[in-house]
């Protein structure tokens, strides 16, 4: 536990500075985010063989530059970030030809275009709406943290029937609801005091913000049993790696952008 509480605070003094003072100082942070997830990623051996070196360093490059690209705007159809795309996916797919079979074949490329493409427009999504407000940024961060907080307190207390007990035995119905009710309540609040008006809307993205934070966290959790680990990493003691702690968060941003076009 000691070492739980002390790797937090030290990750919000890191943060917390990054996320308020923004622009370059929060993009800077958010590529150093971006390169352990990847790492984390790599790491699973069991999705690929093992990688030479030239393609991780491409992927990580690759990925860095999408990262960057075009985050003044939310769109992603600008000439830029299809030029950046294009890139990624000739200079992943293209090795494959030159590599022998046990060293870099289809499947590894595919793994790592994919991952790259999904880190890559993760991290952007970050930079894009940090870049729009502070405000809208936490709502979308509050949401998540709120979510997960009061979905471990409700199933600990009130949990009886389990959600997924072969992803996460610990998960139950009871404090999925709990989780979502808070979730929601406190994001709501946070975004009629200070992000815009309140409307019927922006209650029902809330609530599908926070249903959808917590099939974040369970597709982690499936990507976790599927290569027989605990956590994807131990660089946050007691709390485990990067995407452990971001995954809830992952999918609310993404699902954020898909509901702009709603």
């Amino acid at each position: 536990m000691k070492k739980r509480i002390i790797s937090a605070i030290v990750a919000l003094i890191i943060v917390v500075p990054l996320i308020i003072l923004g622009n370059y100082f929060f993009a800077f942070g958010v590529c150093v985010i971006a390169m352990l997830a990847y790492k984390e990623l790599i790491d699973l051996k069991k999705s690929h063989n093992e990688y030479p070196k030239l393609m991780i360093t491409l992927g990580l490059l690759s990925m860095l530059s999408l990262v960057l690209s075009n985050y003044q705007d939310f769109t992603i159809y600008r000439a830029i970030t299809y030029q950046v795309i294009a890139m990624i996916l000739l200079s992943l797919l293209i090795p494959i030809i030159f590599y022998r079979k046990d060293k870099y074949t289809s499947r590894d490329a595919f793994y790592l275009v994919g991952i790259t493409l999904l880190l890559g427009i993760i991290f952007n999504i970050f930079i894009v709406i940090r870049n729009r407000g502070l405000y809208l940024f936490i709502y979308l961060l509050l949401i998540p943290m709120v979510t997960d907080i009061f979905a471990m307190l409700g199933g600990k207390y009130f949990g009886k029937h389990k959600m997924c007990p072969k992803l996460s035995p610990k998960k139950t119905w009871e404090g999925a609801i709990s989780g979502t009710l808070c979730g929601s309540v406190v994001g709501i609040v946070f975004y009629s005091l200070l992000v815009g008006n309140l409307t019927f809307r922006v209650v029902i993205i809330t609530i599908l913000l926070s249903i959808v934070g917590q099939m974040g966290d369970l597709v982690m959790s499936k990507i976790k049993r599927e290569n027989d680990i605990k956590d994807f990493s131990n660089i946050m003691p007691g709390h485990g790696g990067i995407l452990d702690r971001i995954d809830s968060i992952i999918f609310v941003f993404l699902m954020y952008m898909f509901l702009l076009i709603i």
